[in-house]
């Protein structure tokens, strides 16, 4: 059983707390169809970064900012198949309040929307895509979201599930749990992930103290 010790926890949230895989491959998956671009592409590379850089990616020339209102929109309406992960209920409730936060690609509409949906707690403060100018692999989430609880991000733990986030977490200089709900072992570890578990069932707060949190990996996989 590894152990680790850190100051605040810091979590993505889709693939890590909630799954909306379904609600982002429908809605990606249209929108790919109207552009004509393949959709299995599409959704993969829109996973874990703000929709706006895919939008950028894929639509250089177009109006951005209703693009992506338009697609805001329909995520935000689509919460069929927007379920809550196992072990993230458990885990954040035995975190300290004032020591996690959620750094999310999403923007702060969308995000609040799915951990609601997901019956969880919605943070007083977190980092959304309405909070950033530079999204994951860029560092900038990660370090604003450890700056919001008064630590380094070098003294958090970044919970992630995609390439992009876990270049985020390792560039702003935290410790990476990597989680297998949406690509493959080999993609998580290519992109730096410290340790690689199933779920947030995986942890747990074995003590907290002014010192700091003492988490246990039960099933981790150290790189």
């Amino acid at each position: 059983m590894e152990k680790i010790r850190c100051a605040a926890v810091l979590f993505d949230l889709d693939g890590v707390l909630v799954d909306s895989t379904p609600a982002v491959t429908r809605v990606w998956a249209r929108w790919a169809a109207v552009h004509g671009f393949d959709a299995d592409e599409v959704v993969h590379n829109a996973h874990g970064r703000p929709s706006i850089e895919t939008l950028r990616e894929y639509l250089p020339n177009a109006d951005h900012e209703k693009e992506n209102r338009e697609l805001e929109r329909q995520e935000i309406e689509d919460v069929e198949g927007v379920i809550l992960l196992p072990g993230a209920q458990q885990l954040l409730a035995t975190l300290p309040p004032e020591r996690w936060t959620i750094a999310t690609s999403a923007t702060r509409a969308l995000a609040k929307v799915r951990i609601e949906v997901a019956g969880l707690p919605v943070p007083p403060r977190m980092i959304t895509a309405s909070e950033i100018t530079r999204g994951k692999p860029n560092p900038e989430p990660y370090l604003k979201a450890a700056a919001l609880l008064g630590f380094p991000a070098s003294e958090c733990v970044v919970f992630e599930d995609v390439p992009a986030g876990i270049r985020a977490g390792k560039a702003a200089g935290a410790t990476v749990i990597a989680l297998r709900t949406t690509v493959p072992d080999k993609e998580l570890r290519a992109a730096g992930a410290d340790f690689v578990l199933n779920s947030c069932a995986d942890v747990t707060v074995e003590s907290f103290s002014s010192e700091g949190i003492v988490l246990a990996l039960n099933d981790g996989e150290k790189k």
